[in-house]
């Protein structure tokens, strides 16, 4: 039987590392990228096709779930694996981050964060200790710690002062996560790092969280609109911060291009709703950069999306029905392009691990930004 949580490092590349995350509902694959499940499904994708992509582990949305329908219905209903049929590994956030960006809707004390549902204008109050009661209903296998994600464009002053108190409910939710029984038994806790784009207060950030102690760690407050240069230059320091021997899980992040860079930046886990999200919205991902499928200049097109892709939409569909599909609002062409797009970002990690595995990983990266980045015609 597999263990609780285990991380296992293989290989090297510079600071790029490819290893093993072992846990009780299957192995993690590391670099890895977790699509995004927010209602429990992953949109346009039915969990089996999702696992034949090379996902190993999906990302569940804590905030959505509480609101609809409900954590103690999803566990009343045999829990998120069951309910939504995905019978591996599973991580949570916190909630915090969907909270924060409901700016006009909600109160941050040092208790929690009272706010109006979305949905309904209901009130709620998420606390470190209702975060983690609401994931462990869920029953998730990584439970993130709830934290505050203040804008990086923020004074310096506010900045910290929002680190403290993330630090402070890192320490609760820690408590809270391990009076949870046999789910604390069987799952694993990561921490937060926050700071934004200041060194000074990302190491105050990772010797708190260090001191706490978790299975992993996360790099917070990234990705929120301060761009790929001031995120390259904060994942030029921060990830060396964080425990050599533990996941490294960058949050809400990003582009092939940003996944590429994070990882030589020593970076092993992701999340993004974009190729879903581009799916949706007509957009596919290839080797050579991402395509408008929307564009009249694939309405005759009959090669395939990439044809250096090995996923089954790449090997049936040529853009022209692509392009059909999507000028037509045809629900077909939004699955058909997840699909590619989650399939591409899999293949792309898969690349990137063996690249890691024998040592090119400097190689593997000029190469994929010669190609990907290249100027379009």
């Amino acid at each position: 039987m597999n263990p609780r949580f285990e991380f296992t490092i293989h290989a090297k590349s510079g600071r790029a590392r490819t290893g093993t995350i072992r846990m009780k509902r299957g192995d993690i694959r590391t670099p890895a990228f977790m699509p995004v499940g927010t209602a429990a499904t992953v949109k346009a994708m039915k969990p089996e096709t999702l696992r034949e992509t090379g996902a190993d582990i999906i990302l569940g949305n804590t905030y959505h779930l509480m609101l609809r329908p409900g954590a103690e219905r999803v566990a009343r209903l045999g829990g998120l694996h069951k309910f939504m049929n995905w019978s591996r590994p599973i991580l949570t956030d916190s909630g915090g981050y969907q909270v924060m960006s409901l700016s006009d809707l909600r109160k941050i004390t040092e208790e929690g964060v009272t706010f109006a549902s979305h949905l309904d204008g209901s009130r709620h109050l998420l606390t470190p200790e209702r975060s983690m009661e609401i994931q462990r209903l869920l029953g998730s296998d990584i439970v993130m710690a709830f934290d505050e994600c203040p804008r990086a464009d923020r004074p310096r002053d506010e900045i910290a002062r929002s680190m403290d108190m993330s630090m402070r409910w890192a320490a609760r939710s820690r408590a809270g996560f391990d009076s949870g029984g046999d789910h604390a038994e069987d799952a694993a806790l990561f921490g937060i790092q926050q700071g934004a784009l200041d060194e000074g207060l990302r190491r105050e950030s990772a010797d708190a969280l260090r001191s706490i102690g978790f299975d992993g760690y996360a790099i917070g407050g990234l990705a929120v609109g301060e761009g790929q240069e001031a995120m390259f230059a904060t994942l030029d320091f921060a990830p060396a911060m964080l425990p050599e021997d533990r996941p490294r899980y960058l949050m809400g992040v990003g582009k092939p291009d940003d996944l590429v860079g994070a990882v030589e930046r020593g970076v092993d886990m992701f999340d993004c709703v974009l190729p879903s999200r581009s799916g949706r919205n007509g957009q596919g991902f290839t080797w050579n950069g991402a395509i408008n499928l929307r564009n009249a200049r694939h309405a005759e097109d009959q090669a395939p999306l990439d044809e250096r892709c090995a996923c089954s939409v790449c090997g049936h569909y040529s853009r022209a029905y692509l392009h059909h599909l999507h000028k037509s609002g045809e629900i077909l062409g939004a699955m058909l392009l997840t699909e590619h797009n989650i399939a591409f970002y899999q293949q792309l990690m898969q690349a990137m691990r063996d690249a890691i595995a024998d040592d090119r990983f400097a190689d593997f990266a000029a190469d994929f930004r010669r190609d990907y980045l290249r100027p379009k015609a």
